[in-house]
């Protein structure tokens, strides 16, 4: 961490003095990696960097940010990290838990502190030993999402769902436990799954046509980025098969998708840029700061594809309002940025 003292000090400013006797200007680095391009982890980085940047007008200091997104690419993100670490940054931020996991490991037995954001299990992924003390040199925010809920909106609106698809990357953490907390819910209840999965669009393309012939009534897909790179291709197949996509944030029903339920990533991004403040400005300890978690009560609902799958948004709205904290509209379009403008 850089600092620069500016020591003003003249018996002709005695009362300014008295105020203020030491000005701080500093210099913060920060390196930030998102793991892909999609509106949910985009929609944090921008929000990251518009609230760090009203923090250094406020308190006078600079956060001088690198970003980079390694698209996914193992190789591409050690170089981003190899590279941040060359440069001497201050603080990394890991956007998605493969992110936050390699730098975890490439800091180990440094001074330079994790924030990660977007990750939906750090203690399962091993990032943590417990979300109230982190116990390592790194913390941060977690999109946690509460499967159960997810799973009352599709009963809501459908109580004779009698087949449920599965559609996720058996390769993304941020998948792993709410799929299984799935896989319970639905047993406990009698209904039937099908599991359908992919690592790359094509995969996911012909994994949900997959679950258009196997007849189900709904598919349910959590805060996975695979698939939510993928929606775009495939938010129309369901349409046009009349089965409704549930899933776990809103960038899914920004592009596309029926319902997104979970938590408000541009706050995400505002919450996890407070913490890197904290960390930098106040040497907060991230070992015992605790990973902050959020209200998963929000469904955001596309109107356009409410009407394709022939249902009515206001009976869909009264069904869902009981089991949410809010139930707002979206259309389709490929950037929160875009739909704005």
């Amino acid at each position: 961490m850089k600092k620069k003292i500016l020591a003003c000090a003249s018996v002709t400013v005695i009362a300014s003095i008295m105020m203020a006797s030491t000005v701080m200007a500093e210099d913060f680095k920060i390196g930030i990696c998102n793991y892909v391009d999609d509106a949910s982890l985009n929609q944090i980085v921008d929000n990251i960097q518009e609230r760090l940047e009203e923090i250094g007008e406020e308190q006078g200091v600079t956060f001088d940010v690198s970003y980079d997104n390694c698209n996914a690419d193992a190789n591409v993100m050690d170089q981003i990290i190899s590279d941040f670490q060359a440069d001497g940054v201050d603080l990394m931020v890991g956007v998605a838990t493969p992110v936050a996991m390699r730098m975890q490991a490439a800091t180990e037995g440094t001074d330079t502190p994790v924030v990660f954001s977007a990750v939906s299990d750090p203690v399962g992924s091993g990032l943590v030993e417990s979300n109230e003390a982190p116990g390592a040199n790194l913390t941060g925010t977690s999109d946690y999402l509460d499967t159960a809920s997810i799973m009352n909106l599709i009963f809501a609106a459908n109580p004779d769902a009698s087949k449920i698809g599965l559609l996720y990357d058996i390769g993304q953490d941020s998948s792993t436990t709410a799929i299984e907390e799935a896989k319970a819910y639905l047993e406990e209840n009698n209904i039937e799954y099908v599991e359908r999965t992919g690592t790359t669009t094509d995969e996911v393309q012909l994994a949900a046509e997959a679950l258009v012939a196997d007849g189900v009534d709904a598919v349910f897909t959590p805060t996975d980025n695979t698939i939510m790179t993928a929606e775009l291709s495939i938010y129309e197949t369901f349409i046009d098969a009349g089965i409704p996509h549930y899933t776990g944030a809103d960038s899914f029903a920004l592009n596309g998708a029926f319902v997104g339920y979970g938590v408000d990533y541009a706050n995400l991004g505002v919450e996890t840029a407070d913490m890197i403040a904290d960390l930098l400005m106040n040497d907060a300890d991230p070992a015992t700061t605790p990973v902050k978690t959020f209200d998963n009560g929000t469904a955001t609902v596309n109107t356009e594809t409410c009407e394709g799958l022939g249902l009515d948004f206001e009976t869909i709205k009264t069904a869902f309002e009981p089991l949410c904290t809010q139930v707002n509209e979206i259309t389709t379009a490929e950037s929160f940025d875009e739909l704005e403008n």
